[in-house]
């Protein structure tokens, strides 16, 4: 019962953190009006691929809690977590697009240590995290193509 009520908390504290912040950092006017690359996604596309990022980070972060509470691994998953957390508030609601930036590569380089960290011990978790990566660095070359061309 514990493991069932790990996974919940995490799925809930993953998602609904993540639709918590969406929803209070929603892309506005300021956003609307930026000049962006020519391949920028359209807006509603954000919304299902970050559903199912969460639901997997927040898979690779119970799998990591279960295996150790204090592991590197798991500093590891919360400092993501963390970053992942603090970019949205930057970019759209303090329109700080280059500090963003910092942030969103600084994740990048986590989810990076993340999965080196436990390549040799949960390779469920490596591959759960690298759709994460990769949209992470598509992400940052869309906030660096932004703050250039604005």
């Amino acid at each position: 019962m514990t493991k069932v009520l790990t996974r919940i908390g995490f799925l809930a504290l993953v998602i609904g953190g993540g639709i918590l912040i969406g929803t209070l950092t929603a892309p506005g006017e300021w956003y609307a009006n930026l000049a962006k690359p020519v391949f920028n996604p359209p807006n509603w596309i954000f919304g299902p691929v970050w559903t199912v990022l969460y639901v997997l980070i927040a898979i690779a972060g119970w799998r990591q809690f279960e295996a150790g509470k204090r592991s590197v691994a798991m500093k590891l998953w919360w400092a993501q977590l963390g970053l992942n957390f603090l970019w949205s508030p930057v970019f759209f609601v303090l329109q700080m697009p280059w500090i963003a930036l910092f942030i969103i590569l600084c994740l990048l380089g986590v989810i990076a240590a993340f999965i080196r960290q436990v390549r040799g011990s949960d390779q469920t978790s490596v591959l759960i995290f690298l759709p994460y990566l990769a949209w992470v660095a598509f992400a940052s070359a869309l906030n660096l193509s932004i703050a250039a061309l604005n």
